[in-house]
């Protein structure tokens, strides 16, 4: 029997490795998993990305995107199904920036990085990102952030993927970073949903629980 296969797409400021603990979760559980690495300077560069390694599945993959990865995934295609876990769901033509509007919750504490760009200064990104994940994993998970080059939040989706295959939202009510309120919005568009008791980052907190949801999804 072939082990199904998990591609997980991380979102800005973050790297592959903040994604480890659900990786091997998932592993855990039989899946084949691949995580890529995006900051290629473009949400269509992105998507150009993850769509490789899509079109290297030797099966059409469930696609998990996180925060802005959820616009990657939107891009993409041969899915299987898609999950969207705390992620927007850009519809052909939006943007995060635009669903998230100048009032998201994460824009108060973007600065301008010295070297261009911009970044999450680490004495907020606990409580922004990682709210109920323990110390060390907290302490992990900033030291792991790296800044965020212009332009991605703003990229515009040319495709919408959830309108052709089945997709799940995994709503995050304790998120701090992006509003509950927009989540259970973008959720309405998926086929299906549901509400976790979840920060930001549930692939770190709650990895058993997410790997779960992945696998039945």
């Amino acid at each position: 029997m072939t082990s199904p296969e998990v591609v997980l797409v991380h979102g800005l400021f973050h790297q592959p490795e903040h994604l480890q603990a659900l990786a091997d979760a998932l592993s855990r559980a039989g899946a084949t998993v691949q995580t890529p690495r995006l900051h290629r300077g473009s949400l269509e560069a992105d998507t150009a990305a993850v769509q490789a390694v899509v079109d290297r599945c030797g099966s059409a993959p469930t696609i998990v995107g996180h925060s802005y990865g959820g616009a990657v995934i939107t891009g993409v295609h041969g899915a299987e199904r898609l999950v969207f876990m705390a992620a927007f769901v850009p519809d052909v033509g939006e943007s995060c920036a635009g669903l998230g509007g100048p009032e998201a919750p994460v824009n108060s504490w973007v600065r301008p990085h010295p070297d261009g760009g911009s970044f999450v200064p680490a004495d907020a990104a606990t409580d922004l990102f990682y709210a109920d994940c323990g110390p060390a994993d907290a302490e992990r998970a900033v030291a792991l952030l790296v800044p965020q080059a212009s332009g991605h939040g703003r990229g515009i989706a040319r495709h919408a993927a959830w309108k052709q295959v089945p997709s799940h939202y995994v709503v995050c009510t304790a998120d701090r970073a992006m509003s509950p309120e927009l989540q259970h919005r973008l959720a309405a568009r998926c086929t299906s949903s549901q509400v976790i008791d979840a920060s930001h980052s549930p692939y770190i907190s709650q990895p058993e629980l997410l790997a779960g949801i992945i696998m039945d999804s």
